[in-house]
């Protein structure tokens, strides 16, 4: 099928939502099976896709005789039409129910169901041989397109880091030579992390009651495209791995560590298994689709997590007291290095534009190594990790910035502030705990 056929489809299946014919439902029970029956479809058709593409499954810990045999399995078109089909016998039965009287939280089961089965639909397409534009892509599979910046927002940016950075020559050469002097040696950077890790979990227990029995195990590893990576393996449990292939400098803990453990990706997964797996026998959530809006609200809220477990002069002190003598580091430029680290995060958008420019065909490898060198200021080393990144994972990279913009632009819309901290929290706990949707986000 051809794009502009594929997003036909998709834009007619999201005005069906709205007003297509729907199937009267007399009781709340009625209503808790059939959504239940859908959610038991969903997860099959989520794990036969997964055959089809080894990264689609990023968690599975539902009935083992669910999974279907065999992996890797190579293009197949029939295989995909009957796929496609079984997404819009699912997609109609949503449709139907959509006129019933629901609750809060059933609105947000249906929102977050019919959303990700539309991103399953447009993964099945993509696998089928479809080449979507970046933006329609992100919309397909997350429920968000990345707003467009100018050469002259990330300058901006890069004016401001220009007038603080030390040392002679070019930007982006003295900010990476700065930043040398804050590697952490690779024998230590396992129990510097840990040690990040313990405070942010500490720091996250004081707002939100972690569930009985919630644990995770730390790797190294090697060889990857991403810097860290968060395997939840079900039952409360998580498997954090840290890629030691590039330095990992002394900042990029408190920041790793809330992203992967807590407040981040552990906590939002288990809660999600917790209140509504275990507790509800919610099957649509005994497995985690990385390619669909899940991604975005997950991204999102774990960029924001260390934003809203310290405040810059409670993570300076605890990085300064703590994480800098574990690692063996000089303190004496401890608040610039800060300070460099928080300019440099306001050009995070140009990791998008870098992605769409390259995906959608405007710039060639060696164009968005560049264009990556100058508005994100990384090695070439780091710039060719990151395209590496974006070959693999495609229009998942809006998940990052745009995810964390839409998650503090709903929290101080509802009244969280730095300011108000127990607001902040009690948003952030309701974001990670229940199922919501980029575009609810905008609406509630």
């Amino acid at each position: 099928m051809n794009v502009s056929k594929l997003i036909i489809v998709l834009t007619i299946s999201i005005i069906l939502f709205s007003c297509g014919e729907k199937k009267e439902v007399k009781q709340e029970s009625d209503l808790e099976i059939i959504m239940n029956d859908i959610a038991k479809g969903y997860v099959k058709l989520v794990l036969r896709t997964g055959q089809y593409d080894p990264d689609f499954v990023d968690a599975y810990y539902g009935p083992q005789e669910w999974k279907p045999s065999g992996t890797n399995l190579p293009p197949d078109s029939s295989a995909f039409i009957e796929l496609l089909s079984i997404s819009d016998s699912l997609l109609n039965e949503l449709e139907d129910l959509s006129s019933y009287k629901a609750t809060e939280l059933e609105t947000l089961r249906f929102r977050n169901l019919y959303k990700q089965l539309l991103a399953v639909k447009t993964k099945i397409f993509m696998l089928n041989g479809s080449q979507l534009p970046f933006d329609q892509e992100s919309k397909g599979l997350y429920d968000a397109v990345s707003p467009v910046y100018t050469e002259d927002y990330f300058q901006q940016a890069i004016d401001e880091l220009n007038q603080i950075v030390p040392g002679k020559g070019s930007i982006e050469k003295r900010i990476n030579e700065f930043k040398r002097k804050f590697e952490i040696p690779k024998g230590k950077i396992e129990i510097v992390f840990k040690a990040a890790l313990q405070e942010c979990r500490e720091r996250t227990s004081d707002y939100i009651t972690l569930p009985p029995g919630e644990n995770f195990s730390v790797e190294i590893a090697n060889n990857q495209p991403w810097g860290a990576y968060n395997w939840y393996k079900g039952n409360l449990r998580s498997v954090i791995q840290i890629n030691t292939d590039l330095p990992k400098h002394i900042g990029d803990m408190v920041s790793t560590a809330a992203h992967e453990g807590y407040p981040g990706h552990h906590l939002y997964n288990l809660l999600l298994e917790w209140n509504f797996f275990m507790k509800r026998e919610w099957k649509e959530f005994s497995v985690y689709p990385l390619f669909s809006p899940q991604s975005l609200i997950a991204e999102g809220t774990a960029n924001y997590a260390e934003e809203i477990l310290f405040s810059p002069g409670e993570r300076l002190q605890f990085e300064k007291e703590i994480l800098y003598p574990l690692a063996g580091i000089d303190t004496t430029d401890a608040a610039l290095y800060y300070n460099i680290n928080q300019l440099q995060k306001k050009l995070g958008q140009a990791a998008t534009t870098a992605a769409k420019n390259y995906l959608d065909g405007v710039f060639n490898r060696e164009q968005t190594v560049k264009w990556l060198q100058k508005y994100q200021l990384r090695t070439k080393e780091s710039a060719e990790k990151y395209v590496s990144f974006i070959e693999k994972y495609r229009s998942y990279v809006i998940n990052y910035s745009l995810g964390e913009d839409m998650i503090r632009e709903f929290i101080e819309k509802k009244g969280g502030s730095s300011n108000n901290l127990a607001r902040s929290w009690e948003l952030f706990e309701l974001l990670i705990s229940t199922p919501q949707t980029p575009s609810g986000l905008k609406i509630n």
